[in-house]
């Protein structure tokens, strides 16, 4: 790290938190004498949500296994895409985040996929609201005739699907507000939607989880009360490290 690591972790919590690159940049101007552009701030979020990634994903979470699967509308270079959001129920664990341009059945199996990709194991039920395209991706990507077997919710209706997916419709809420900063997303390939996982797993504390992050709940959180982000860097560089080392 050419700058101090509290510099970059500050920069990367603020971005996540909302905050634009722009007025990162003159925070860190105003407060600490730095002048670092906004497009240097981008390639630290570029840099490190790619090794932050590499960690998190080899991690096995303990969680509940009922999933709730929810799709929402993103501006992406002026056009409307689609954000398919994974979390397990009980931990609030995001597990996937994907974006696509369309609604069709592979995109919905995208989105299982990294998501049992995450969770290591398949998961105990699945909900969904009433959208065809999670029907013919959930036979797809779990249906067996071997027990146990899992079980696919389908919430029909506006009403029923945000009485049943509540739990993701609220991240959905915290999605929104953040493009709202963002004015859109620049490419689908964006580091931004992995490391706003990332933010939301390991730095988030959550109160519906008495305080305590998704992770931590999962039991792979990171025990650094003051800089969750530090405390990320530092261990995914172990694990890096270690790797090859064998």
């Amino acid at each position: 790290m050419r700058y101090e690591p509290k510099i970059i972790t500050i920069s990367l919590d603020l971005y996540f938190k909302g905050t634009s690159l722009r007025k990162i940049s003159d925070h860190l101007k105003q407060f600490y004498g730095l002048n670092i552009h906004f497009s240097t701030l981008y390639r630290w979020i570029g840099k490190y949500v790619t090794l932050i990634g590499k960690y998190a994903d080899s991690l096995i979470p303990q969680l509940s296994g009922n999933w709730n699967v929810d799709e929402m509308k993103l501006r992406c270079k002026g056009d409307w895409v689609w954000l398919w959001n994974v979390m397990d129920k009980e931990t609030r664990f995001l597990l996937a985040s994907t974006i696509s341009e369309k609604r069709e059945v592979e995109d919905a199996r995208n989105a299982f996929q990294k998501a049992k990709n995450m969770a290591k194991s398949k998961p105990i039920t699945v909900t969904t609201d009433g959208l065809q395209s999670y029907q013919d991706a959930f036979n797809k990507e779990f249906f067996t005739l071997r027990n146990p077997r899992t079980e696919h919710v389908r919430s029909a209706g506006i009403r029923a699907s945000r009485r049943n997916n509540n739990v993701v419709e609220r991240l959905n809420g915290t999605v929104r507000e953040r493009n709202k900063v963002m004015r859109g997303l620049k490419n689908e390939n964006t580091p931004i939607t992995k490391g706003f996982e990332l933010y939301y797993n390991f730095c988030r504390s959550n109160q519906a989880l008495n305080g305590e992050t998704p992770a931590q709940r999962a039991g792979i959180g990171i025990n650094s009360e003051e800089n969750k982000w530090l405390g990320l860097i530092k261990a995914s560089l172990q694990k890096a490290k270690h790797q090859q080392d064998y």
